[in-house]
C-alpha cells in the first residue's frame, strides 16, 4: 500500500499527517503506525494524525501516539493539522475542527503562527511539593522545580511518576517547570505513548501555564504566560475564575517540513 504523507512540526513536536478524507488509511493497524513513526526504521515522528471528514465542523482530527495507540488530544498536533488544512485549501484562516475531546477553534496567523483554543479545565488537583495534576485534553502531572531545568534527568525522573501505582494503568504526561527570572516558564515534558522526552508538548505547556496560575495567583486578568521548551517558544492565555479555567488559547509556530510517499505492507 502506498501512502502520501506530510511532515509538520510545532516547536520541535513533529507529526506525520495524512489526508484521510476517503478513509483509506489502515487506522486499526498499530504496527504500521508505529513503524511509520519509528526514527530508525520509518519516517520518524512523535505521532501520526489523520485528517478526516466531519459532519459538523471543518474536519476531524484522529491522533495516534508513536507507539501506534490512539490517544487523547495533542495541542501541538492540533496546531499542525490546522496549518495543514489551511495549506490544503480546505479551510480559511479562522475555523473549527473536531478532535477526540470535542470542537476546537483555530486561527492561522502571519509568520507561521497558529492559535488553538483548548478545552476548559474544570478541576485542578493541588498536591504537595508544588505539584499539580490536571487534564488539558490529555492528563498531565506538573512539578515546579528550584534547580535548573537543564540539569534534571527528565526520562528517569518522569518514569518514576508515569509508572507509579497511581498512574501506571492509564499513563500520564509529566512536566518539569522552572520559573525564570523574567517570569516566563521553562518546561520539559515526558509524553506517554512516546515514552520519552519530546521537544515540546502543547497540552503540557498549557497545563504548566494553568498550574502556575494556582501556584502564583493573579488578582487581575488576563492570564498570559510565555513558555520556553527545548523546541521553541509558546504562549498560553486563559481566563481564571476561582478554580474554573476557560478561554484557553495555545499559540506558537506550526510549519511544513516535507511531503513524501511511503510503501507499507498491510497484513
Amino acid at each position: 500500500m502506498r501512502i502520501s504523507f506530510f511532515k509538520y512540526q510545532g516547536t520541535g513536536n513533529d507529526f506525520i499527517i495524512v489526508d484521510d478524507r476517503e478513509k483509506t488509511f489502515p487506522a486499526d493497524n498499530k504496527k504500521i503506525i508505529a513503524q511509520l513513526c519509528h526514527r530508525r526504521f520509518g519516517i520518524g515522528a512523535d505521532g501520526l494524525i489523520l485528517l478526516q471528514k466531519d459532519e459538523t465542523n471543518s474536519f476531524y482530527m484522529q491522533y495516534f501516539n508513536s507507539d501506534g495507540s490512539e490517544s487523547t488530544m495533542c495541542g501541538n498536533g492540533g496546531r499542525c493539522i490546522a496549518r495543514f488544512a489551511f495549506d490544503l485549501g480546505i479551510v480559511q484562516n479562522d475555523f473549527i475542527f473536531t478532535a477526540i475531546d470535542g470542537p476546537h477553534k483555530a486561527i492561522i496567523r502571519e509568520n507561521a503562527i497558529v492559535s488553538l483554543q483548548m478545552k476548559d479545565v474544570k478541576e485542578v488537583s493541588i498536591e504537595a511539593n508544588h505539584t499539580f495534576v490536571l487534564n488539558t485534553g490529555s492528563p498531565h502531572y506538573v512539578k515546579f522545580i528550584n534547580e535548573s531545568i537543564t540539569t534534571i534527568d527528565v526520562v528517569e525522573e518522569a518514569r518514576k511518576i508515569r509508572y507509579s501505582e497511581r498512574f501506571a494503568k492509564e499513563g500520564i504526561n509529566v512536566n518539569f517547570v522552572q520559573i525564570m527570572d523574567d517570569g516566563s516558564l521553562a518546561v520539559r515534558t515526558y509524553e506517554r505513548g512516546v515514552e520519552d522526552e519530546t521537544y515540546s508538548c502543547g497540552t503540557g505547556v498549557t497545563a504548566s501555564a494553568i498550574a502556575h496560575g494556582f501556584l502564583h495567583p493573579r488578582e487581575f486578568a488576563p492570564h498570559v504566560v510565555r513558555l520556553g521548551t527545548p523546541g521553541g517558544a509558546l504562549r498560553v492565555a486563559y481566563e481564571k475564575v476561582e478554580s474554573n479555567i476557560s478561554e484557553v488559547w495555545l499559540e506558537g509556530p506550526a510549519t511544513f517540513v516535507f511531503h513524501g510517499m511511503v510503501d507499507v505492507a498491510v497484513d
